[in-house]
């Protein structure tokens, strides 16, 4: 039996989440696999599952299991990338497992293609368990290919073509100046939030120019900003970006990816070829 593994890398989970886990597990034993935890996941030190280093190797265990084809982060907050120096990149390049996780997690996923050249999935696995979508996630997630397939609208530009980094935009800045940063060089620019409004989004975007990445980057997609959005700010995020980047720039927008419960799956570190609709 092809088995999966769930793991905590960023902050711990409550003891009051445990519940909508062991659901996700049952649904994941439903689907035919077999579920591997890790001995990392809830609250033990405040707001820590384990050291970063115990965490790591909770991971690892799971990379270096040849009966893992998948790996999903359930967790979010701050502390992911505290785990990034206590892996084995060798040893995740020659895995089988893919990695699944979202917002935190895009240091994780944006390490792994730096280090390793192989490509993760930025997606909550969660959603499938909770929320006012889990009925239409689960069925995405069976499917697979309907999870992979998030509709884009042009901003400014025709087509982007390249190779997805990125993520959500404030822990994609944290692998700044570090050897996790991947090279952006013709990449496509992924950005999304879930918290933060004109302020925050405009010290992002002045960090990544400062960085180069916009003399770099083949084009941007922009997912969703969750509060920027619900506060209604005034130059929204595609405007904003556009102050920075030009009129030059392919940039392209969806709905369909970010923190929403409804937001689909997309690789980090595959090569998207997105075309404006006639």
């Amino acid at each position: 039996m092809n088995a999966v593994g769930i793991v905590a890398c960023s902050n711990a989970q409550k003891a009051e989440q445990r519940e909508q886990n062991q659901n996700l597990i049952h649904f994941l034993e439903k689907a035919g696999k077999k579920v591997l935890v890790s001995d990392c996941i809830y609250e033990k030190d405040g707001v820590f599952s384990g050291t970063g280093e115990e965490r790591a190797a909770e991971l690892m265990k799971l990379f270096s299991n040849p009966d893992v084809e998948d790996i999903y982060d359930i967790s979010g907050g701050d502390m992911a990338n505290e785990v990034l120096d206590y892996l084995d990149f060798a040893q995740i390049k020659k895995s089988r497992a893919t990695f699944w996780g979202y917002s935190d997690l895009t240091t994780v996923i944006n390490a792994i293609y730096a280090q390793t050249g192989k490509s993760s999935v930025l997606f909550q696995i969660r959603n499938t368990v909770r929320g006012d979508h889990q009925e239409i996630q689960r069925q995405r997630f069976l499917g697979k290919s309907d999870l992979f397939q998030p509709s884009f609208h042009f901003i400014q530009g025709d087509s982007i073509e390249g190779i997805v980094t990125g993520g959500n935009i404030r822990c994609f800045l944290k692998l700044a100046g570090t050897k996790y940063f991947p090279d952006m060089t013709d990449k496509i620019l992924l950005m999304e939030s879930l918290g933060g409004r004109i302020p925050q989004m405009t010290t992002y975007l002045s960090q990544l120019r400062s960085c180069g990445v916009f003399d770099k980057i083949n084009g941007i997609l922009l997912g969703t900003f969750s509060e920027m959005e619900s506060a209604g700010c005034r130059p929204d995020m595609a405007a904003l970006v556009r102050s920075f980047v030009g009129n030059h720039m392919p940039i392209a927008q969806s709905s369909e990816i970010g923190h929403g419960s409804d937001s689909r799956a997309i690789w980090i570190g595959r090569r998207v070829d997105i075309k404006r609709e006639a």
